[in-house]
């Protein structure tokens, strides 16, 4: 195991509010609310799939951020720890999404052929238990409150133990000093408390993982396998949530990077272990992705059964055959090549350049997902409405990402001590 390097204190620092930065995320919102409500107007179908992939982004590489903070505790990671936050962080955005996915529930036959062929398709009627409106709102909700509850506690006791720490610290203003007060309620002492954060949270981890799994399946068979009733993958599911996951990787070094622009200490600590270590996360998901899209394709493929094929080939046929291998090269064959090296891991440009790559790449796979299976013959496959809409949701994430790294300390306070059974196994 590689020496991993913790200082014996950690200076309790804040990513600075910036009006500047706020204002343009604020008209981020703006710009994407006026679109979403001008192209509603236009074309209501073609607003409501750039409203779904960008949710389905957005929401993904949130609750992807999440789970890497989750999975790196669960294995008990050193390396992440000036990372542990900024992956917690995301989670500010999760209540957000959560409200956007409410006027999701509204849509009809508008979005989902399924309900109007269900009264004469023989094949969907035996899949009615599962498709239909009633169910399809209450497992969505259901699931999302489910992950969004777990998530917030999860990042609760991660958050608790740092009060102690905060308290008096430097930076310090009314309105942290405010949540420092309500997240320190019937405080137990400093030892107390990491020894309970540290249990709870090594009990629920799993829990939420496999929360994760099913909850982010749910959602993409709704909000896209589910446009072509007949198809179906068993793949699907999990092609959707470790990309979310890669996503959530590929914004924590984002994240991180800017990170190191604004404050000395963020620029120490988080440094070349951290930036190879995600760099190379980020390369091997590129990998995994691939392998994940090929076992789809390979078994589909392999079968040749008409109503298998028909999702692979209305993307890889004209009007779509050009998108997907665009999709295809952004996910796959840039970030492969450029990542494959030790420079591009320890270079934050090189880092910054690829990574960003993957997120583009991920944006428009998401788009890939949906609006083939709407797609009317002679209409555009890709307008400007998509990224325009794209920004409510771009400028709502980072108003929630940046107001929690604002008001909580940005690097985690408190580092968890090694298991005893951990470290005798090391000696042995």
């Amino acid at each position: 195991m590689a020496h991993i390097h913790l200082p014996g204190e950690i200076p309790v620092r804040y990513l600075d509010r910036s009006k500047g930065a706020s204002t343009v995320a604020g008209t981020l919102v703006v710009v994407g609310l006026v679109a979403f409500v001008v192209r509603l107007g236009q074309d209501a179908q073609s607003a409501w799939i750039s409203y779904v992939t960008n949710w389905l982004f957005f929401t993904g590489i949130a609750m992807g951020g999440v789970l890497l903070s989750v999975a790196t505790w669960i294995t008990k990671a050193k390396w992440n720890w000036s990372l542990r936050r900024v992956s917690q962080s995301f989670v500010a955005f999760l209540p957000v999404a959560f409200v956007l996915l409410l006027p999701m529930l509204g849509l009809r036959e508008g979005y989902f052929p399924w309900i109007e062929e269900m009264a004469h398709d023989p094949i969907l009627q035996r899949k009615a238990a599962y498709l239909n409106v009633p169910f399809l709102i209450t497992r969505n909700v259901v699931a999302m409150a489910l992950l969004t509850g777990l998530a917030l506690y999860f990042v609760y006791l991660a958050l608790r133990p740092d009060m102690g720490y905060a308290k008096g610290a430097e930076g310090e203003d009314e309105v942290r000093a405010g949540w420092r007060e309500k997240l320190s309620q019937n405080w137990m002492g400093q030892d107390a408390e990491e020894a309970n954060s540290y249990k709870r949270m090594t009990t629920m981890a799993p829990a939420f993982v496999i929360f994760y799994a099913v909850g982010m399946s749910i959602f993409v068979y709704d909000w896209a396998m589910s446009l072509e009733p007949h198809w179906f993958s068993t793949m699907f599911g999990p092609w959707f949530f470790m990309g979310a996951f890669w996503g959530g990787i590929a914004s924590t070094a984002l994240w991180s990077l800017y990170l190191r622009t604004k404050d000395r200490v963020f620029h120490h600590e988080i440094g070349l272990q951290q930036r190879h270590d995600l760099g190379k996360l980020a390369f091997a998901f590129t990998v995994f992705w691939t392998y994940l899209f090929f076992s789809q394709y390979i078994v589909i493929w392999y079968g040749k059964l008409p109503w298998e094929q028909a999702w692979i080939i209305r993307r890889s046929a004209e009007p779509w055959g050009g998108f997907s291998a665009l999709v295809v090269s952004l996910c796959f064959v840039v970030p492969f090549a450029g990542l494959i090296g030790r420079k591009a891991k320890l270079k934050p440009a090189l880092l910054a350049t690829f990574t960003s790559v993957i997120l583009t790449g991920l944006w428009l796979e998401r788009y890939a997902l949906v609006a083939p299976s709407l797609h009317h013959e002679g209409d555009p496959i890709f307008t400007i409405w998509q990224p325009l809409i794209g920004c409510l949701f771009l400028g709502l994430y980072i108003l929630a990402v940046r107001w929690f790294l604002s008001t909580f300390p940005a690097i985690q306070l408190w580092q968890p001590k090694p298991d005893p059974e951990s470290t005798e196994a090391e000696r042995a």
